[in-house]
């Protein structure tokens, strides 16, 4: 595929995507948006969860086996702390810990996320462009049966327990989009947009919040294509499913087409969830969603850019 390639991720699942998006495009042509509604202060310093284990992933340090973090990470610090009596639910690695304390430095001296976020891509080698959704702050809190609960606390601290009523991102309504962000979706050169298998309301859904984001994608010229994060009604980490059906809709890959109404052209779903009854009009391909190895995520990346061509060709769904 020709031309820029817009991608909107969360953290795990749509790293995995975008890693496949670096790898079957060219890299310097790939743009992925970060949801940053799970960033919060901890232990005095930033920390941007997806971001990081966005830029971990295309780097090629991302820790295999939990998907996030550094690989061969070391734990001293928080042992120390532990023992010091200190607060360790959310654990950050030795190595991790660098990524942090310089991100906290330079926002503290005036440098804007963006900027501090594409000079660390750069320093580890990252070709493709990440950029944080917004400068602005914007927190993701979640009302549950105990209360508000700020992402962390209810994604890290409980574990996801809780069971959840509703979903506010905070400060979205007066966040402005990152620097480039809204030129990147308005490009003339853009090929295609695709939203990668991340949670819609926890990982896209701060992203769509922004304004001028939504709106950007819903007056597209390119096509654009979403992946389920869902495969046969499950997610495959993560509430997901959990959070659909406590909202009061249906956990299936049919729900997440619905809920991107308007923002799509195709969506691409896993041979589990053939049949199911989806929107009207909208191109729906077939392809396995499970990304456990590389070969997996070029795959399922190729599949993306394809349904995003097949509508292209064929005009809107």
């Amino acid at each position: 595929m020709k031309g820029t390639v817009v991608a909107l991720s969360g953290g795990v699942g749509g790293a995995k995507l975008a890693l496949g998006l670096s790898r079957v495009v060219d890299p310097s042509q790939l743009v992925v948006v970060a949801n940053t509604g799970d960033d919060f202060v901890h232990l005095g310093l930033a920390v941007s969860p997806d971001v990081d284990t966005l830029v971990y992933t295309l780097a090629g340090l991302v820790d295999p086996e939990r998907g996030w973090g550094r690989r061969d990470e070391s734990w001293h610090f928080m042992d120390a702390l532990e023992r010091l009596g200190g607060d360790t639910w959310f654990r950050l690695g030795d190595a991790d810990l660098a990524m942090h304390v310089e991100r906290t430095r330079r926002l503290a001296a005036g440098e804007r996320l963006t900027a501090v976020t594409a000079d660390f891509a750069r320093q580890l080698g990252v070709a493709a462009r990440v950029l944080p959704m917004s400068d602005d702050p914007v927190r993701t809190r979640l009302q549950t049966g105990e209360g508000w609960m700020d992402f962390q606390e209810y994604f890290v601290r409980r574990r996801c327990e809780p069971r959840v009523h509703a979903v506010d991102y905070a400060g979205a309504g007066v966040a402005a989009p990152a620097p480039g962000l809204l030129e990147a979706l308005r490009d003339p050169g853009l090929a295609a947009i695709v939203i990668c298998p991340s949670n819609p309301l926890l990982s896209i859904g701060p992203i769509l919040a922004v304004p001028g984001i939504r709106e950007a994608i819903a007056s597209r010229r390119a096509p654009a294509v979403a992946v389920s994060p869902l495969i046969g009604g499950a997610a495959v980490k993560g509430p997901t499913a959990k959070m659909m059906r406590e909202l009061g809709g249906d956990a299936t890959a049919s729900e997440v087409a619905h809920g991107y109404a308007g923002l799509i052209d195709a969506l691409v779903a896993d041979p589990a969830d053939a049949g199911l009854a989806y929107p009207p009009g909208l191109r729906v391909h077939s392809a396995p969603a499970l990304m456990n190895s590389i070969e997996d995520r070029e795959r399922l990346a190729r599949a993306a850019l394809a349904a995003a061509e097949a509508a292209g060709r064929n005009g809107p769904g």
